[in-house]
């Protein structure tokens, strides 16, 4: 993992405090421009390893935000999925925000969700989240169950499945 870290965090930390504090649109040009410079597992390593930097992880969560806004950085989620499953596990749950941008306007998020096995992740936050990350756990479990293929999946969920929390 030596490849994807900085030398220099709070390098990373202006960067990216830079990124996310603009006030305008980021489009897809500052976007792949942003990951360019700080490629995705470079970002990602920095949340896993939690470097000693003061407000990394709130501004790294606020760039990702904001690339996957965008319609190059939507294209990039599938890829990512697995960071989603180790930040709904992990201690600090602020990489949960993602899910927001788990939306129709990119690849479809019930299949995402499905596929990853993000669901059960989902109903442990909406039980043992705080506020915040169980309103959202509920909204993309409300997305699911809007969605055609969400509906099939959650009413056999609700027929055969044995969830033990």
């Amino acid at each position: 993992m030596e490849e994807y870290s900085v030398d220099d965090p709070t390098q990373l930390l202006e960067a990216a405090s830079d990124f996310a504090s603009y006030r305008g649109f980021q489009n897809d040009a500052s976007a792949k421009e942003f990951l360019d410079r700080f490629p995705l597992p470079v970002i990602l390593n920095a949340l896993q390893t939690k470097a000693d930097v003061p407000r990394l992880e709130s501004t790294l969560v606020a760039v990702l935000e904001r690339v996957f806004n965008t319609k190059y950085g939507a294209s990039l989620i599938p890829q990512f999925m697995p960071f989603v499953q180790v930040g709904l596990t992990a201690e600090s749950q602020e990489v949960s925000c993602l899910l927001e941008n788990l939306n129709e306007g990119s690849v479809s998020a019930t299949r995402l969700i499905l596929d990853h096995n993000i669901y059960p992740l989902l109903l442990d936050c909406l039980i043992h989240g705080n506020e915040t990350v169980a309103t959202l756990a509920m909204d993309a479990i409300a997305k699911i169950a809007g969605s055609p293929e969400g509906i099939i999946w959650t009413s056999y969920l609700v027929l055969y499945s044995e969830f033990k929390f």
